[in-house]
């Protein structure tokens, strides 16, 4: 505690960031750190996970450091030791939960395992003082695209998720195809801009009616034979058509379901989290859309967009406000559900 503010530190290490930082009563942010591991696994075209453990085990006690004189605070300030649990990479997800332990058992403050998902919505009240649940939930990064129902802070429904890829492993798969290198995404996005999203029709699928599942694996494929052609037949492949008509296939489906989920359960706020809620496309047209609708739609600023460890601070203070501690026993979960 310090100046009358509960202070929670968050640890986020679920996949190449090694991130922490002090959140004040689940809203302010005091610090916000980031150590990327982006340059490293550039030349890989992916996350290694051994390489990101590695690296997090190097970084994770400089970045701890780095939060703590940044928020201008001790440890003997902070009041709760908040840490991702899962989903993620096993090994990296324990030099989190590891850590968090070490500082816990030390200092005997308490701790709260956070679901990185669960986070990745709550960086939205960091950026937004008014929200409170009940809202809708569009989740949208490279391990998961999922619709879910936020009742409370502690009370989510999975109403829809992906069946194979999720929407930022397609992006990165396709970014790989086309030459533009990882990530994927924000290299996708940006040459889109100068392409025709009209020039390619790829398929649009949309799966059972009213299902708000996703499948993007055939997407993905339909791009790759799309090259291939081209290349077999000799013609030349305006790349920034591709990525652009490659984006627009996958927001449609995404904005279309994200609507539906919106007018089925009658709800009239929506918010966006995770890695690709960062996408200028999505936020384009998901404005467009709910303003048709008067859906009130919230997203992060960017930097609370990627992993980070100030929405682990945040679910962590409002799951401890409800329900506790956890004990120096929680463990990491790499296939952690809701």
């Amino acid at each position: 505690m310090k100046d009358n503010k509960f202070l929670t530190l968050g640890i986020e290490t679920s996949c190449d960031e090694t991130a922490i930082s002090v959140v004040a009563d689940g809203r302010e942010v005091l610090s916000n750190v980031i150590s990327s591991q982006i340059d490293i696994f550039k030349n890989y075209g992916g996350v290694v996970p051994e390489i990101a453990s590695r690296h997090h085990l190097e970084n994770i006690n400089g970045v701890l450091e780095t939060s703590l004189k940044e928020a201008g605070v001790a440890l003997d300030d902070i009041d709760l030791v908040g840490v991702t649990m899962g989903p993620g990479l096993i090994g990296a997800l324990l030099m989190g939960v590891s850590t968090a332990k070490a500082i816990a058992f030390a200092s005997g403050k308490p701790i709260v395992g956070v679901h990185h998902l669960i986070g990745h919505v709550s960086a939205n009240f960091i950026q937004h003082a008014e929200l409170e649940p009940p809202f809708m939930a569009l989740i949208t990064s490279g391990g998961h695209t999922e619709i879910v129902q936020v009742d409370d802070y502690d009370k989510l429904t999975v109403l829809g998720g992906t069946r194979d890829d999720a929407v930022g492993e397609c992006y990165d798969k396709v970014a790989r195809v086309l030459g533009l290198g990882y990530p994927g995404g924000p290299k996708i996005d940006r040459i889109a801009k100068e392409g025709n999203s009209e020039a390619i029709h790829f398929k649009r699928v949309y799966l059972e009616k009213d299902s708000l599942d996703f499948s993007f694996s055939g997407l993905k494929t339909a791009v790759l034979n799309y090259l291939n052609s081209e290349k077999q037949a000799g013609r030349e492949v305006n790349r920034a058509d591709v990525a652009a008509s490659f984006q627009q296939a996958v927001m449609d489906v995404i904005v279309k379901k994200a609507m539906d989920a919106c007018e089925t359960r009658k709800e009239k706020k929506l918010v966006l989290a995770g890695g690709v809620a960062a996408n200028s496309k999505l936020r384009e047209m998901l404005d467009k859309e709910c303003a048709k609708r008067h859906i009130k739609l919230y997203y992060p600023a960017p930097i609370l967009c990627t992993d980070n460890g100030a929405m682990i601070a945040s679910a962590a203070y409002y799951k401890y406000t409800k329900n506790g501690a956890d004990g120096l026993d929680m463990d990491a979960y790499p296939y952690l559900e809701f």
